[in-house]
């Protein structure tokens, strides 16, 4: 790994790095020989290498972006090739992994494989161009964060299902985005507990249950999984300017979650 490469292109993006060998932990620890993360010290955040002593994983730089503050980082370790996008949103620097199926090679290119189907077709039909699509405001939709919010003025819901004070998380943890008014169509009802994070289905609730008697005092919580999500007014979260929708939007989440590569990253927003 040449660790001074890697300093001076993160430098060029006003990005402090810091490569350390230390044990990698993780549930699959033979997939996580390398772990990525953002972390903190008396002089602010920066990002951290994390990589056993015993691996020698090849780290690189494909693209540097300078004035938009981002970057691409490749990791090759056992013949594969995994991509994160490095970079500062608003208030803090983040790392995002890029599914495996998409080709790309610069961070314009990272910044539109995160995008889902639905954005991309929202972005073609108000024929963005790329600066507008590289806004987190345009016609097409607003972000914040990993979230996506498209317009749907043609929405009608049924005002005794709206909820307030409602948080859109993702399955992986992470603090949640919180939402003035929502409103969820269809998905799977599944529970949820911090030793379920992702959530189980009714039958696997049951099962639990059976096998854990104690299981009953965990602090479940009944959601829906992949419902039409639909939100409107303010929507708020600790390192994200708050943003108010008017009208009904459809709420997308970006892909990162399709990337195998996600189990190498340590950071959670």
């Amino acid at each position: 790994m040449d660790t001074t490469n890697l300093l001076t292109k993160f430098a060029r993006i006003g990005a402090r790095l810091k490569v350390t060998e230390r044990p990698v932990r993780g549930s699959q620890p033979q997939a996580r020989a390398i772990a990525l993360d953002v972390r903190a010290d008396r002089e602010g955040e920066f990002f951290e290498v994390r990589h056993s002593q015993a691996s020698d994983p090849e780290v690189s730089v494909l693209d540097v972006q300078g004035q938009d503050r981002h970057l691409l980082l490749m990791v090759r370790e056992r013949n594969e090739k995994r991509k994160f996008l490095c970079g500062h949103d608003e208030r803090h620097w983040f790392i995002a992994a890029i599914p495996e199926s998409a080709s790309v090679g610069t961070v314009l290119q990272a910044k539109e494989a995160l995008k889902p189907v639905e954005v991309q077709s929202a972005q073609a039909r108000q024929r963005l161009g790329s600066k507008a699509r590289n806004r987190r405001k345009n016609s097409a939709y607003r972000r914040q964060g990993e979230w996506f919010f498209l317009p749907a003025p043609d929405f009608i819901v049924d005002d005794s299902l709206v909820l307030r004070n409602e948080p859109l998380r993702r399955g992986n943890g992470g603090k949640p985005h919180w939402t003035e008014f929502c409103y969820r169509t269809g998905g799977e009802t599944v529970y949820v507990c911090p030793r379920h994070p992702n959530g189980v289905t009714t039958a696997q609730y049951q099962r639990i249950l059976i096998s854990n008697p104690k299981a009953r005092g965990w602090p479940w919580q009944v959601l829906r999984r992949n419902p039409g999500v639909y939100v409107r007014g303010r929507v708020r979260h600790a390192d994200h300017k708050t943003i108010v929708l008017h009208g009904w939007h459809k709420v997308v989440m970006n892909t990162e979650f399709q990337a195998k590569a996600m189990r190498n990253v340590a950071f959670l927003d």
